[in-house]
């Protein structure tokens, strides 16, 4: 009997680690549950979701993934500068849900504010290691960090 390769439409849970190309770690399982999700239902970047379908139990996977396949490229649109004390509310352009943005600088009275993700316009590399395959639960879906 062969292992369990995991697909499309399978729950996995796996552990892993990311990293930039210099080797900073921005996000990890480690000491953690593992991350569970369904394969393609995505829920974690493209990229990460690609690199687990046809892993099995145990296996240990290094992969580099372009930021076209993770958080995209920096969207010159989405830094925006408004003056202090104005009011505004913002809102994501495709999907209309409130949109977290980051202070980048204050100046003269001016904000500049980033509504790109923090990690738009990287290169990612992940290790990651295939801990569980199942049938999905009906409740599925990704945890809420929102880091992958």
């Amino acid at each position: 009997m062969s292992a369990k390769t995991a697909k499309k439409g399978d729950a996995v849970k796996v552990h892993y680690k990311g990293t930039l190309d210099d080797n900073t770690v921005f996000d990890s399982s480690e000491g953690c549950e593992p991350l569970a999700f369904v394969i393609g239902e995505g829920h974690v970047i493209p990229g990460f979701e690609n690199a687990t379908e046809g892993m099995v139990i145990g296996e240990t996977k290094k992969i580099h993934i372009p930021s076209s396949e993770a958080y995209g490229d920096v969207v010159e649109q989405a830094v925006v500068e408004i003056p202090v004390g104005q009011r505004l509310v913002l809102l994501h352009p495709e999907t209309g849900e409130p949109m977290p943005v980051t202070i980048v600088k204050a100046e003269n009275g001016i904000l500049t504010l980033d509504g790109n993700h923090p990690l738009a316009g990287k290169d990612l590399n992940f290790e990651i290691t295939m801990v569980e395959i199942g049938e999905p639960e009906s409740n599925s879906g990704a945890c809420s960090c929102g880091n992958h």
